[in-house]
């Protein structure tokens, strides 16, 4: 019984804790509550303050804003209205303005129909005098033909044919001064450049001839040359292709051959076969052979010092070969060899003086006439062999111009080729470099006379100094001094053209004006 008291006395507490329990736990939730509330309504308080002033700073704000707005609106107004003002008024200047100018073009046109009709009138008053004018030059016209004996036409024809001759001489006196100072100005450089190379080239070779001479010990050695029956002497010819003339000259044989390598080996071999003694047709071709081999030797030494001395060291084994070819070619008994080399000289020394490639000069000069080394084996002119066969191999193209151009088969494309040709020329003209056959002399000399006597006005025609100057003699009635001028340039121009010749010609004009009278 106890133990159930107990038991429930400890529910009843139980019960009775948990009921207080709660009722604290609700006194606590309203306090927390009411305490909640009350700093709610102090926050809203709060908040309701601070919404109002801000409300209050807003609206204010908004009315500055606005003011300031209303200000700007108001000054913007202002000023558009002040401009539309300003743009009325220039408006209303340029409508005065316009209107005075329509004034003043009302006032021109006036003016200007006015002017119009006065011209009308002067228009017709010039027709009507016109007409009169016409009238009276027609017959002043009539009368001038009357008196002159011409008619318009002949008149005109005439006046224009005088004009024309006048045009002509005033031509012809402008290009002879321009010639003449022209002339002067190139002919003192090219004096003083020309004199400067020559000075610094001596030349002392002598000219070729077409025989040698080949000197005996005794009379008794021709026999052995010509042999039993002329077998020897045969054997010689066959072998050296020359001629071996033996006559009534002493203790000498003649060799004889256009070819001047063949009589050169002819030679050689003739003077060591009469050294040795044994003279017979095997001993013949041994001896014939080995002085061959020595003369093309000769040729390659005498191509290499020209070489060596003119500072060419790049030249094709094939052009060596023909080179030295030249040491025994002549042309109008000059040595073509000692040619190369004197042209490779003067044209070296002229391009250092006017500073142009003195080194191109050099080899231009020597291989210009190279194609002579090669005439007597292959058909052509010594020109297009050469062209040929440094085209071949491989030369550069102001070569292969200085080529052709020294002999004007095509012009001169380079500053180098014009000093070439000049070269060539001088190294032609000096005294005793070239010999020429007289029938060429004879027939140069009269083409050069049968070309000046081709012009009207052409007297008498004399061609001296050798062949170095034509003199021509006109008829002063015919041939004006202006005229002279012109019929020298023509003439010196046709000579270039057709006629071959070493050097230069000089072509001289002369007109002689007699005044002849009798006193009676």
């Amino acid at each position: 019984m106890e133990y159930l008291i107990t038991i429930l006395a400890a529910a009843v507490a139980l019960v009775a804790g948990i009921v207080g329990g709660r009722a604290l736990e609700v006194r606590r939730a309203r306090g927390a509550r009411r305490t909640g509330e009350e700093e709610a309504a102090g926050i809203l308080e709060v908040a309701r303050v601070e919404a109002g002033n801000l409300k209050r700073e807003a609206e204010l704000a908004g009315k500055e804003e606005g003011y300031r707005l209303k200000q700007e609106l108001v000054e913007e107004a202002e000023q558009r209205r002040s401009e539309i003002d300003k743009v009325d008024k220039r408006l209303s200047e340029k409508e005065d303005g316009l209107e005075r100018k329509l004034d003043v073009l009302d006032q021109r046109q006036e003016r200007v129909e006015k002017r119009e009709e006065e011209v009308s009138q002067r228009r017709d008053e010039l027709k009507t005098l016109q007409e009169e004018l016409e009238s009276e030059r027609g017959e002043l016209r009539g009368k001038l033909e009357k008196i002159a004996g011409l008619t318009v036409k002949e008149a005109r024809a005439e006046l224009i044919n005088r004009i024309e001759d006048e045009a002509k001489a005033e031509a012809a006196r402008t290009v002879r001064d321009l010639r003449d100072r022209a002339r002067q100005e190139a002919e003192r450089e090219a004096r003083k450049i020309i004199a400067m190379s020559i000075q610094r080239l001596a030349v002392d070779h002598s000219s070729d001839i077409t025989v040698s001479v080949v000197p005996l010990p005794s009379d008794d050695m021709k026999g052995r040359i010509i042999g039993r029956e002329g077998r020897n002497i045969r054997s010689f010819e066959a072998a050296t292709g020359v001629d071996v003339v033996v006559d009534d000259t002493p203790e000498a044989v003649i060799l004889s051959s256009f070819d001047p390598i063949r009589r050169e080996v002819a030679r050689i071999a003739m003077e060591r076969l009469v050294v040795d003694g044994r003279i017979h047709p095997g001993r013949i071709e041994e001896v014939v052979e080995k002085a061959g081999e020595d003369v093309k030797g000769e040729m390659r030494e005498a191509a290499e010092e020209v070489l060596y001395d003119l500072g060419i060291h790049d030249l094709p084994e094939s052009l060596i070969e023909v080179l030295g070819n030249l040491k025994f070619r002549t042309s109008y008994g000059q040595n073509q060899l000692m040619h190369a080399r004197e042209v490779a000289l003067l044209a070296a020394n002229m391009a250092a003086e006017l500073g142009v490639d003195v080194e191109m000069c050099k080899r231009m000069g020597l291989l210009h006439d190279i194609g002579k080394g090669l005439t007597h084996q292959q058909e052509g002119s010594h020109v297009e062999i050469g062209y040929e066969l440094c085209k071949l191999a491989g030369e550069k193209e102001p070569v292969l111009n200085a080529i052709k151009a020294h002999h004007g088969e095509e012009p001169a494309r380079y500053p180098e080729t014009f000093l070439v040709t000049a070269a060539d020329a001088i190294s032609g003209a000096r005294p005793g470099a070239r010999r020429e056959s007289f029938e060429h002399y004879v027939k140069r000399l009269e083409k050069l006379e049968e070309i000046a006597r081709s012009y009207t006005g052409v007297s008498k025609v004399y061609a001296i100094q050798a062949g170095r100057e034509i003199r021509i003699m006109v008829m002063p009635e015919k041939v004006t001094d202006e005229e002279m001028a012109v019929l020298s340039e023509e003439t010196a121009s046709r000579i270039e053209e057709e006629l071959q010749y070493p050097g230069q010609i000089k072509v001289v004009v002369v007109r002689e004006t007699r005044a002849v009278n009798f006193a009676r």
